[in-house]
């Protein structure tokens, strides 16, 4: 039974400790979440040399990182906000952060040095998002990183803003665009678009 076992605590203790604190339910779904992203859709073949960097490595962004069609591919995976889950009579409809933990230093595309907390366009390439409180089921929406909104808070200048993600997006089921229910179209559009505009890494030969 690995940690159970481990910690000998019983799966009704267990379930009775993380129902009761709602912060360590969150952070473990989070990470629950992560795991099945990986275990539906990149488990496949295609994907190589898969890794998930650590957590504080500011250098380094994104939830995922893995090779496809030789080129380096970065992740990132966000959950929706339980709260603003809504049941409608043509599906669901929700929000999710899609933010940093911390205000840190970016460097904008103009070269320019910021510090926020928004995401930068291009600081990743594809983004994930689990729904699975849209009906108790596992699936996912994906979408391609400068297809998302940006940000639209006041203290950004219209210079900044083109360069700096939304920090609360709006979803539904099912999906609008840009969200997709499978990355793989997307990931090849992702490829594409790095080849032609030499960004590829394409180093890593499989």
């Amino acid at each position: 039974m690995g940690i159970v076992k481990d910690w000998d605590v019983t799966l009704e203790e267990l379930d009775d400790i993380v129902s009761h604190r709602p912060s360590l339910r969150g952070f473990l779904f989070g990470y629950i979440t992560e795991y099945k992203l990986r275990k539906l859709w990149f488990s496949d073949t295609r994907i190589k040399d898969l890794t998930v960097p650590d957590n504080h490595d500011r250098k380094h962004k994104a939830d995922l990182h893995f090779i496809y069609r030789d080129v380096e591919i970065r992740v990132e995976c966000k959950g929706l906000q339980s709260n603003s889950v809504e049941s409608r009579d043509t599906g669901y409809f929700g929000r999710f952060q899609c933010d940093a933990s911390d205000k840190r230093e970016v460097t904008l595309p103009s070269g320019k040095k910021l510090q926020t907390t928004c995401l930068v366009v291009g600081e990743f390439d594809l983004l994930a998002v689990g729904l699975f409180q849209f009906g108790s089921k596992w699936r996912f929406a994906f979408a391609r990183n400068e297809e998302l909104p940006r940000t639209r808070a006041y203290r950004y200048k219209k210079s900044e803003k083109q360069y700096l993600l939304a920090g609360t997006m709006d979803i539904s089921w099912p999906l609008e665009p840009p969200f997709r229910e499978e990355p793989f179209a997307l990931l090849d559009e992702i490829v594409a678009a790095k080849r032609s505009s030499g960004g590829a890494d394409t180093t890593h030969k499989t």
